[in-house]
């Protein structure tokens, strides 16, 4: 593993059912496995069935038609990703939600998931560490972002949350 990019991913959907929503938005930072930043990307996706969408979800990620305008097809925008993250290792918070939205829409997409088969979840990670904490009583990267003093001031953008999972996964690693 030690010789492998890492891809520290977070995408936005449409809600939370992979089989019915839709990917809008990927952010991520790209490292070496020394996590130098080799570079950061972020990928609007215009959605197809946008009234399939959840409310809920689209106030939460902050989506709205005026800035997704000039926003990539869906098999554009999964090309340019695979392209980018070929043989890095994914790393997320939560990350079995995100590889799971992100392998569904690359299959659905006919495209060849070129990551590498090894995940890191920075939940899991902060549980490791911090299970034992009183103070500590949620894990969402949120609540772990205010304990570290990571500022993420546009949460649930992804590109900002790529950023402070990186930001976090440095802070968890040093623990």
């Amino acid at each position: 593993m030690r010789k492998h990019n890492f891809a520290f991913i977070d995408i936005e959907t449409t809600g939370l059912n992979l089989l019915k929503h839709e990917i809008i938005e990927i952010g991520c930072v790209l490292t070496t496995s020394t996590l130098e930043v080799i570079e950061e990307f972020e990928l609007k996706i215009k959605p197809e069935h946008i009234e399939d969408a959840d409310p809920v979800a689209l106030k939460v990620n902050h989506y709205n038609s005026d800035d997704w305008e000039k926003a990539y097809d869906l098999e554009e925008a999964m090309n340019i990703f695979s392209s980018k993250v070929t043989d890095c290792i994914m790393v997320g918070h939560n990350v079995a939600f995100d590889a799971g939205f992100l392998e569904h829409t690359l299959n659905k997409m006919q495209i060849t998931n070129t990551m590498h088969y090894h995940k890191l979840d920075t939940i899991s990670i902060a549980w490791a560490k911090l299970h034992n904490d009183p103070n500590l009583e949620h894990f969402s990267l949120r609540e772990l972002c205010m304990r570290f003093d990571i500022k993420n001031e546009r949460a649930h953008s992804a590109l900002p949350d790529a950023r402070a999972t990186f930001e976090l996964y440095k802070k968890l690693m040093n623990l």
